[in-house]
């Protein structure tokens, strides 16, 4: 379990608390727009009204305290700009910050970013290789080069075991997870049988694995 801050409840902070909430962390919320923290009141008891351009709100946050501060103000980069850098001067131990393009991603660490990311680019990049290939389910970016995708088993594997497909060597991927229906098998062993409608989570390339989807 983690403290985290998250400055800016907009769609993406909102959801971003949220989802850290469901996790098990602990999480505060700060905006300096009422109506947006008001509305959240009943699932972030710890919700703040005020300007975190302003430093003496964010010194009565305990920056200190938090092991994450997601800074997630997307419309207003001069704001995310001095946000950063205030709570770098006042000991955050890490701070993440949303940029929409290269040349703020830059800025922002110059001035103390631990790290940026691209709600909008990402969710692009997502959605634009999940359709661009057939049967591809969903994928889960690791690298630049490597991601995790779920597709479909290949009809010429079902009755035929891991060892016997031979997957790594033929298709240059690995095996993390199979699904089926309810059921999950993590880091299936050699000797799984195939069935009908696996779903198989595959570690690879994009090349490679575009080229194993395209069998299904």
């Amino acid at each position: 379990m983690q403290s985290i801050l998250v400055i800016g409840v907009g769609r993406f902070g909102k959801h971003l608390a949220k989802t850290m909430l469901d996790l098990g962390n602990d999480i505060v919320i700060v905006d300096k727009n009422e109506e947006k923290v008001e509305a959240l009141n009943s699932i972030f008891p710890d919700s703040f009204i005020g300007d975190c351009k302003n430093e003496g709100v964010l010194r009565s946050l305990g920056i200190n305290n938090f092991d994450i501060c997601f800074v997630c103000i997307g419309r207003d980069f001069q704001a995310s700009l001095e946000i950063t850098s205030l709570l770098k001067e006042l000991g955050a131990k890490k701070v993440v910050s949303v940029a929409k393009r290269d040349r703020q991603a830059n800025l922002l660490k110059k001035i103390g970013a631990d790290d940026t990311i691209y709600p909008e680019r990402e969710i692009a990049e997502k959605t634009g290789i999940k359709y661009n290939a057939k049967n591809i389910f969903d994928l889960i970016q690791i690298t630049d080069e490597y991601a995790i995708y779920e597709i479909p088993v290949l009809v010429s594997w079902i009755g035929k075991t891991i060892q016997e497909v031979d997957v790594r060597k033929n298709y240059k991927v690995n095996i993390i997870v199979i699904k089926n229906g309810d059921r999950v098998t993590g880091a299936p062993g050699a000797n799984y049988k195939f069935v009908e409608n696996d779903h198989i989570m595959i570690l690879g390339t994009q090349n490679d694995v575009f080229k194993l989807a395209n069998k299904t």
